[in-house]
């Protein structure tokens, strides 16, 4: 596996990487003292696994996960010395953290992990979509930033911002942003609980509307309505989600 090593602290980098010189499987291509070089080499030495830190200056852990868009992700495992933002971020979608000092057994058994994890980009994506929406010190639940969505053999991580609806058709389940279609990971019950008390609106048994996308309202009837978004897409508003979108589509 190829691994990057982020952090600020020299001795934790040097530390960590004598750990994992030891392990035959693994090759060190490189260290990182801040998030924005981290950055810089994940999209250059294309890394299959980064270990980080989360409390770094100028640019955090989190912060850096955030700026994250590579395709296909690395595998994410969290080291630092604050076991609350550690077992958070973990439960969020690190693959693993790791409490500094790093030990040669604990090591072991996170590295089991990833070699189990790396040959699956669509988890890996998803890992990081959910670390991605975690915010540091909040106690309220974190709200969904990033969706994984698939085109042809790859999966990106889409800002929800820049997502205009989601279409079922059949058994798939479509991103629509302004220039292209991603098949999402997810059917459409499941993306509408995760985006529960967001701008997003079902107004179709089998469509999900961002109300700011939304350019035009013609009224059919009384009670259907056309929904035009700003890509031009023409959805139909049912008769049942009719009285649900009416308040956020009156300007």
């Amino acid at each position: 596996m190829r691994v990057l090593i982020v952090d600020d602290e020299p001795i934790a980098r040097q530390v960590l990487r004598q750990e994992l010189e030891l392990v035959e499987d693994v090759e060190i291509i490189g260290e990182a003292e801040n998030g924005l070089t981290a950055l810089e080499k994940i999209s250059t030495a294309k890394p299959e696994l980064v270990f980080l830190d989360l409390e770094m200056p100028h640019m955090t852990g989190f912060e850096m996960i955030n700026r994250l868009h590579e395709t296909p992700a690395p595998v994410i495992v969290i080291v630092t010395a604050y076991d609350q933002h550690a077992i958070r971020a973990f439960e969020a979608g690190a693959i693993d953290y790791l409490l500094k000092p790093v030990s040669q057994p604990r090591l072991a058994q996170t590295l089991e992990r990833v070699r189990r994890l790396v040959k699956n980009p669509l988890q890996i994506a998803e890992r990081i979509g959910q670390l991605q929406a975690i915010a540091p010190n909040s106690a309220s639940p974190p709200q969904i930033r990033k969706v994984v969505g698939k085109l042809g053999e790859e999966y990106f991580l889409l800002d929800i911002q820049e997502v205009l609806a989601f279409q079922a058709e059949g058994d798939l389940t479509w991103i629509i942003t302004a220039k292209q279609r991603y098949l999402a990971t997810q059917n459409l019950k499941a993306i509408e609980d995760r985006l529960q008390n967001s701008m997003f609106r079902r107004i179709h048994r089998n469509a999900l509307v961002n109300v700011n996308q939304i350019r035009k309202l013609s009224m059919l009837s009384s009670q259907r309505w056309l929904v035009t978004l700003t890509n031009g897409l023409e959805l139909i508003v049912s008769k049942r989600q009719a009285k649900q979108v009416r308040p956020f589509l009156t300007w």
